[in-house]
């Protein structure tokens, strides 16, 4: 008696807002200021075990906070170091972006003209490549470690660590910034951007299809990919964050205004971005398109470079990246609270008691520093790209959608999680998600999953360096890990069921031909079947 009641009860959010603040902050995040802009400027305008593998590989995205934190110390600088040529890390390739002949220089008025540009280098790009990455040759050769770069790190993993280390109490509190601030900087760039010289082009670049690009797959797959990764599907970080609040809460209205949320704020922010990209083809006089080199570092240079050539440089490069930290934030401690809700659910009567989450949480997120320590070196860029490219892709979490599809549409029933919609929000959703749940979203997701593989590149640098062949098997490893556990758990649970066969067709079949029942009189079946759905 006395164990059963040191067990805690789950937690809900003490306010609607602090959900709403916090799944905005989950579905508006690096996807929106980091991965969106430069994947437009490339192209020119048991489903729980899958969701925590992919959970796993998106830490990786942690660097990407400890890269924005070294810029943002670097920003307090005068002048700001990647805007000159004089620093021990340039070579004679350096163009320095403030210096007055540098329009000449790209404009082909000097001896040096712009078509030819391997043969020169910006600062920006230096700064980026040789200071804070210290790039080497390949991912065969790891170098040094950069430990400016691992003590960012560090700091942020201890900032996502107390921004939930108390659950949904003190991310709550937490979101109240960190979902808000960004918004404000972001409106202010956007403004300060778009009152640029040359920032109508930058738009316009935005804003203008390139017909012969939509016509290649790789565009539509890359679409695809941004909208999964951007919205949070399939990761189970919203499953989470809706979790924790009362029953009877209007998911159906929430889903519609995230998603409306989500859209308009990566549209603005590529506003943001690409009339930056226009002042800096202003200044350089050279073509928009060939300003920098679309990649994951395109934040870190485009914007930096663009700073670099307005009043108060140190003012506007800080708040870019203050912003980007804040949005970083969100997404990273939103996914650690989906593994620890999820290893905490599993095991309720050993982790639901005091200070169990605590001590679990900071093992896990020491574990994942410790890991993350190879992507501080000097070849860690070339495994932070395989990472992004293989492990938590598209096509993965496509493969987890795939599944949540027939879990709800077919396993659970469409027509009972109308039912279960209506009981908690009193309004019943129309025939067309049901169509959705069962046939259109899993169909699409079939095309687009198979759309990956048709249009499969092997991963290469900018530069075009080729990853050695292991590099290429690692980076299938890690894809195929969190797309093959789902299946062997469903097989291995159906098999130790009494009567398998038996038990898996009524499962997928019992729904289509069952008659609708009340909520009210089927409510304890519901939620025997909802926990076997989340084990399954």
């Amino acid at each position: 008696m006395d164990m059963q009641s040191n067990v805690e009860k789950r937690e809900h959010w003490s306010k609607k807002r602090e959900y709403i603040l916090a799944s905005a902050g989950n579905v508006v995040g690096l996807g929106n200021v980091w991965r969106f802009p430069y994947l437009c400027y490339k192209n020119g305008g048991g489903a729980g075990y899958s969701i925590i593998m992919i959970q796993l590989y998106s830490r990786v995205y942690s660097i990407v906070l400890a890269w924005a934190l070294l810029y943002l110390v670097y920003c307090f600088r005068d002048p700001l170091p990647w805007a000159t040529c004089n620093n021990s890390w340039n070579t004679d390739r350096c163009v320095d972006i403030t210096s007055a002949n540098q329009t000449a220089v790209h404009s082909g008025n000097a001896t040096i003209d712009w078509k030819l540009g391997n043969l020169t280098k910006s600062s920006v790009s230096e700064f980026w490549e040789r200071q804070v990455l210290s790039i080497s040759a390949g991912i065969e050769e790891p170098g040094a470690v950069k430990w400016e770069v691992l003590l960012c790190l560090l700091a942020c993993w201890v900032a996502c660590y107390f921004s939930i280390w108390k659950g949904v109490r003190s991310a709550g509190k937490v979101v109240y910034f960190t979902a808000v601030f960004p918004y404000v900087m972001l409106a202010i760039l956007l403004v300060r951007g778009l009152t640029l010289p040359g920032a109508w082009e930058g738009v316009v670049y935005y804003l203008y299809p390139d017909p012969s690009r939509l016509a290649e797959l790789q565009v539509w797959m890359d679409a695809c990919a941004q909208v999964l990764f951007s919205y949070g599907v399939s990761s189970g970080s919203l499953i989470t964050l809706g979790s924790y609040n009362r029953k009877h809460n209007n998911c159906y209205k929430d889903s519609l205004w995230l998603c409306a949320l989500n859209s308009t704020t990566s549209f603005v922010a590529g506003f943001t971005v690409f009339s930056a990209l226009g002042f800096m083809a202003y200044k350089q006089g050279i073509p928009i398109n060939m300003v920098v080199e679309s990649g994951p570092g395109l934040a870190f240079i485009a914007f930096p470079q663009a700073a670099a050539m307005m009043p108060v440089p140190q003012l506007w490069a800080a708040c870019f990246f203050l912003m980007l930290i804040l949005l970083g934030i969100d997404t990273v401690f939103t996914g650690l609270e989906t593994i620890t809700s999820s290893v905490i659910d599993m095991f309720p009567g050993q982790m639901r008691r005091p200070w169990r989450r605590e001590v679990f949480l900071i093992v896990f997120c020491l574990v994942c520093f410790i890991i993350q320590i190879s992507l501080t070196t000097q070849g860690g860029v070339y495994l932070f790209q395989l990472t992004d490219h293989y492990a938590a892709n598209g096509a993965c979490i496509l493969f987890v959608g795939l599944l949540q599809c027939g879990a709800v549409g077919w396993g659970f029933g469409a027509e009972r999680m109308c039912d279960v919609v209506e009981d908690m929000t009193g309004h019943r959703p129309s025939v067309f998600f049901k169509l959705c749940w069962r046939y259109f979203t899993p169909l699409i997701s079939v095309v687009c999953f198979v759309g990956f593989f048709l249009d499969y590149q092997p991963l290469t640098s900018n530069e075009g360096y080729m990853y050695p062949n292991w590099a290429y098997h690692l980076g299938w490893v890690m894809a195929l890990s969190s797309v093959v556990v789902a299946p062997i758990w469903a097989v291995s649970k159906i098999c130790l069921s009494k009567d398998p066969l038996r038990k898996l067709v009524i499962d997928i079949w019992s729904p289509v031909d069952a008659p609708t029942v009340r909520p009210e009189d089927i409510q304890n079946e519901l939620e025997i079947k909802a926990v076997s759905l989340t084990e399954i």
